[in-house]
């Protein structure tokens, strides 16, 4: 046996081109043909909106992190509901990076593309780096098709691909062929081709089979000869690659053994892990959940989820618009229960008189905002981090609210007790920022013990808590506590505990209405105080060669970022890394850590937000660097500019 080891730049996280692999005898998986291992693989599927490449895509992840490989994710489809068939528009695409080590992103460039048209063909070809693999769907490679994305001669025969490995493969024929048994008519044997292609490339790559072909059996349960038809059209596609001289190569990806802490692992998204960190919450804190909520890209699949869980003491409300979502919300919260609104950035335009209310009336609320492009409608599929200005001041007056960010997938769960920690402990709506790229990207999960979950129970107000100068005893509703600044939560019914609630300003204490100069100074400066006081831990700093550079983030750019700076630290650079969960109010010890370092570099997928704020509390000239295509960033791109900023 021999091998071939790649360089640390190649190993690190989301590297594209070559990969270190070791090859091995010819084994019993396809006679006489060649197993090559591999550390890692980036595959990408595209196909029409209409192709199930999520499908596809979702498959493949499910046998991956059963196989027990570290994985990332990367959905990208178009906003419409269904775009003409075969224009660039209308591409859908699912990348997936796994690895027999620890991973944080989808990967820069796919080794694999599997191009079910031309115009999968032609949106993904500039992504695909020079000796990576292209299998296409021939079939769809006629004159009418490639028309509708400007291809004058087919791009299989001008000599235009020479720099990649082409698998020409007839998908739509060999499906048709396999499903001719079936009695199906051609457009619907057609279908599953995108289950002949998951067939084919779980041969390439050794993926298990059976968890697909049980769920195709529960998916069309009502319609088992179509689930029989798909798992023929799955079972066709892993015979082809066992028998066709086209492909002489599998690869295997070890599992990735040594890269997670011992324990039970599922795959998760973020909007699923979100939802599940939601329930856990309510369940930790003893609460009901309540949600109100109104559906819209890419926060919907979180009331989908919850709705599903009513056995938890989960109720959902799918409201008429935004304001009657979070006001149902709102008003479950003065009920007593744990109330979430879920939504995206145009949402909490027209939510924002309610959050201000509910800084008022000073009751719990999460305000979960899974962020995508804007403005306005703007680009409902896409990913963008540029509500944070919104989330911090998007609110008419002084109205603070705490804000906090998840940084990858399965983090959505922690982040979303940890909202729910602060909403309870302090009486306050929160935001809770995520991000199309979170949202439907996946990653490995360890699931947690019940035990470690945080004991997150409040204690409601039975009782007076005020005795008046002629010693009557009464309740006052804005009567705080000297820690936390939190006034009492009285739930409605409660005998002797009638009290005001309204938009007006409140007096303090007694809660009446007051238009006092002096009690609304008070006032404004209390709430301001309540949230700046809120404990979030200290910053960490990742700096074990005692940088002069620091790159700060913050959500979603974390995998991205550590990818980049394990790139610039294995080539020998010194770079120190932090990243934000807490943005408002922001760790206690930030001042002090950016005072530590000659730069900083913040990089945001906005115009730069953070950068904007940390400049304008810590009169630090941090250096923003910003991308607003809709997309994550790329390690390598990252890379180069950090490289940049430390040669600087």
């Amino acid at each position: 046996m021999t091998s071939q080891v790649s360089s640390p730049a190649e190993q690190a996280d989301g590297a594209g081109g070559s990969i270190g692999e070791q090859r091995t005898a010819a084994a019993p998986h396809g006679a006489g043909k060649e197993i090559r291992r591999v550390d890692r693989v980036i595959i990408r599927f595209a196909g029409d909106s209409g192709d199930g490449m999520q499908l596809t895509g979702d498959r493949f992840t499910s046998e991956t992190a059963s196989f027990g490989n570290d994985l990332s994710t990367l959905p990208n489809f178009p906003a419409e509901i269904r775009a003409p068939a075969g224009t660039l528009p209308g591409v859908s695409s699912f990348q997936l990076h796994f690895a027999d080590h620890d991973i944080l992103t989808p990967g820069d460039a796919p080794n694999v593309l599997v191009a079910m048209n031309p115009a999968a063909l032609k949106a993904n070809i500039a992504d695909v780096p020079r000796g990576a693999e292209i299998i296409v769907n021939t079939d769809e490679f006629t004159k009418r098709p490639m028309a509708k994305v400007g291809y004058e001669t087919s791009p299989l025969e001008d000599g235009s691909l020479s720099a990649y490995n082409i698998h020409p493969v007839p998908l739509t024929t060999l499906t048709v062929e396999a499903l001719k048994d079936f009695g199906l008519s051609r457009k619907e044997a057609e279908r599953s081709k995108n289950m002949f292609a998951l067939g084919l490339l779980s041969w390439m790559y050794h993926r298990p089979t059976e968890g697909t072909e049980n769920f195709l059996r529960q998916k069309f349960a009502k319609k088992p000869d179509i689930a029989e038809a798909n798992i023929v059209a799955f079972r066709a596609g892993w015979n082809f690659g066992e028998t066709t001289e086209d492909f002489a190569v599998s690869y295997e990806v070890a599992p990735a053994t040594q890269a997670f802490p011992t324990g039970t692992y599922r795959n998760i998204s973020g909007n699923l892990a979100l939802s599940y960190g939601l329930i856990a919450a309510a369940r930790q804190a003893d609460l009901p959940l309540y949600l109100g909520s109104y559906p819209i890209t890419p926060a919907s699949d979180i009331l989908h989820e919850l709705s599903r869980h009513k056995n938890f003491g989960v109720r959902t409300f799918q409201a008429e618009d935004e304001i009657a979502g979070i006001g149902a919300a709102l008003g479950a919260a003065f009920g007593g229960a744990l109330g979430v609104t879920t939504t995206s950035g145009p949402g909490v335009a027209l939510k924002s008189e309610t959050i201000g209310l509910a800084v008022s009336l000073e009751l719990p609320l999460l305000v979960v905002d899974i962020q995508r492009g804007g403005p306005s409608t703007g680009l409902p599929t896409k990913t963008e981090q540029a509500d944070l200005l919104q989330a911090m001041y998007g609110r008419n007056g002084e109205a603070p609210v705490p804000i906090v960010a998840p940084r990858t997938p399965a983090d959505c769960f922690d982040a979303a007790l940890d909202a729910a920690r602060i909403a309870l402990t302090y009486r306050t709506p929160v935001f809770l920022l995520s991000d199309g790229y979170l949202a439907n990207g996946s990653e490995p999960w360890r699931i947690p013990d019940v035990a470690d979950l945080p004991d997150l129970r409040v204690r409601f107000a039975t009782t007076a808590n005020h005795t008046l100068a002629d010693g009557t005893e009464v309740f006052w509703p804005y009567k705080r506590d000297p820690q936390t600044l939190a006034r009492p939560w009285a739930v409605p019914g409660t005998p002797g505990l009638e009290h005001r609630i309204g938009g007006i300003e409140k007096q303090d204490g007694t809660g009446n209405i007051s238009y006092d100069p002096a009690n609304h100074d008070f006032m404004v400066r209390t709430r301001q105080a309540k949230i700046d006081g809120i404990e979030v831990p200290d910053l960490e700093v990742d700096d074990p060669d005692g940088a002069r550079t620091l790159v700060l983030g913050w959500g979603s750019t974390y995998g991205p970022v550590t990818a980049a700076v394990r790139r610039l630290r294995a080539a020998g650079a010194p770079i120190a890394q932090a990243h934000l969960r807490h943005l408002n109010p922001f760790p206690r010890n930030l001042g002090e850590v950016l005072k530590r370092y000659d730069k900083v570099v913040v990089p945001e997928m906005n115009l730069g937000q953070l950068a904007t704020l940390i400049r304008a509390k810590y009169l630090v000239d941090a250096q923003s660097y910003n991308q607003v295509n809709g997309m994550p960033f790329k390690a390598e791109q990252l890379a180069k500019v950090l490289e940049e900023a430390i040669n600087d």
